[in-house]
């Protein structure tokens, strides 16, 4: 198995091929690899008469075609990929059992809005579903902080499926902490509150496995 793509490498697909990795396909890659090869190959620069051209050409070609293998080997799933490029993936399969989240904020009102019932809000060992899916959010607790001025964290686990939509689930959250919530701390890490940050961290702590 060849090693995952690194960042250098991934910057060179963008500009070759004008698209990230996980948006290359095999029709588009073997049409643009074909026209690559022609435009770029060392014999297209003979005309120079320069020894320094000659050089620069060929290193580009050789750069082009040894990436252009490698991306072969992608394809036919000979490459091993990191994490990262995993969790990026529309095949990978995501499911957490308890994935513990706070919220840190200054709004009192937040967790009546988010959790809130005509009677009451979410206390202690209360579940909330998440609409449009089966996920649910188990309440762990609530403490004010001990800065000047109003601030409370928000202590809860949430539990999803191989069937749920993180996406669905992450856009149900940003959506009711948006403007009113001044971190996230999602598994012991803190992160902004930004779809993608949000995302990006749910994933690469529930991810499963890649589609078989």
């Amino acid at each position: 198995m060849a090693s995952a793509f690194n960042n250098e490498e991934k910057k060179l697909i963008e500009k070759y091929f004008g698209v990230v990795l996980d948006d290359l396909t095999p029709e588009v890659f073997k049409k643009e690899r074909k026209q690559l090869m022609a435009k770029y190959h060392p014999d297209k620069f003979q005309h120079f008469d320069d020894e320094t051209v000659m050089e620069m050409a060929t290193e580009r070609f050789q750069q082009i075609q040894s990436l252009t293998e490698k991306i072969d080997q992608y394809f036919d799933g000979k490459v091993t990929l990191s994490l990262e490029d995993k969790i990026r993936r529309d095949d990978a399969i995501f499911a957490f059992d308890q994935l513990r989240i706070e919220i840190i904020t200054n709004d009192k009102e937040l967790k009546y809005d988010m959790f809130g019932t005509y009677y009451r809000w979410l206390t202690f060992g209360d579940s909330f579903k998440i609409p449009d899916s089966s996920a649910f959010l188990i309440m762990e607790g609530e403490h004010r902080g001990h800065q000047i001025g109003y601030v409370e964290t928000i202590k809860l686990f949430l539990t999803f499926g191989v069937n749920d939509s993180v996406e669905n689930i992450v856009t149900w959250f940003f959506q009711s902490i948006e403007g009113r919530a001044k971190s996230l701390i999602i598994a012991g890490k803190k992160i902004p509150v930004e779809y993608n940050a949000m995302l990006m961290a749910i994933r690469r702590k529930a991810f499963l496995q890649l589609a078989a």
